[in-house]
């Protein structure tokens, strides 16, 4: 499974995945979609799934992960 961190958007994630809520019981997700975009703003009026409202809430989220050193020459 791939997670990918859209820039000041949401956590968009590769199918096939099963989102299930705090009892276990699985959100309805449409077979034929390539990937989800899960909210990370908090602004979302379809949580856990984003709906766009990252772009007018003044969401911020560009983490990068970290680089590994360049090896020195030998």
């Amino acid at each position: 499974m791939r997670i990918r961190c859209r820039e000041n958007g949401p956590f968009v994630v590769a199918m096939p995945v099963e989102v299930v809520d705090s009892l276990g019981n699985p959100f309805p997700i449409a077979t034929d979609k390539e990937f989800v975009a899960l909210c990370r703003c908090g602004a979302s009026q379809r949580k856990p799934f984003c709906d766009g409202s990252h772009k007018g809430c003044g969401f911020t989220g560009a983490e990068l992960a970290p680089v590994p050193p360049t090896p020195e020459p030998l």
